[in-house]
């Protein structure tokens, strides 16, 4: 068994990067600025707007879903999905941070 090495760092840093991965892939970059273009909450099926199947769609939904930048509520078969403007803040914050604080004076 593989043991993950992620707990010897600072829980802060380890929070910071599972936002980021989640930001990680083309197709969750992709949702989340379709829901932004949106300025709506959709119901239905996203995977309608995107160039993959349904199934992948939904896992990548779940990625958004489980860190907070998109909510999701389901009523009978439909879900409606909107972005959290709170959460999309405070992600966008913590990069803006993360990234200040690698900025260096000189270059190497």
């Amino acid at each position: 068994m593989v043991q993950s090495k992620t707990n010897l760092f600072d829980d802060h840093l380890g929070y910071k990067a599972r936002l980021f991965k989640a930001l990680s892939h083309p197709a969750r970059l992709d949702i989340l600025q379709f829901l932004a273009q949106t300025q709506t909450c959709i119901t239905g099926d996203i995977s309608d707007q995107m160039p993959l199947g349904r199934t992948t769609v939904n896992q990548h939904l779940k990625e958004l879903k489980d860190i907070g930048l998109i909510v999701g509520n389901t009523t009978g078969v439909s879900t409606n999905y909107c972005l959290n403007p709170k959460k999309v803040n405070e992600v966008s914050q913590l990069l803006i941070n993360f990234f200040e604080r690698l900025k260096m004076n000189k270059c190497c």
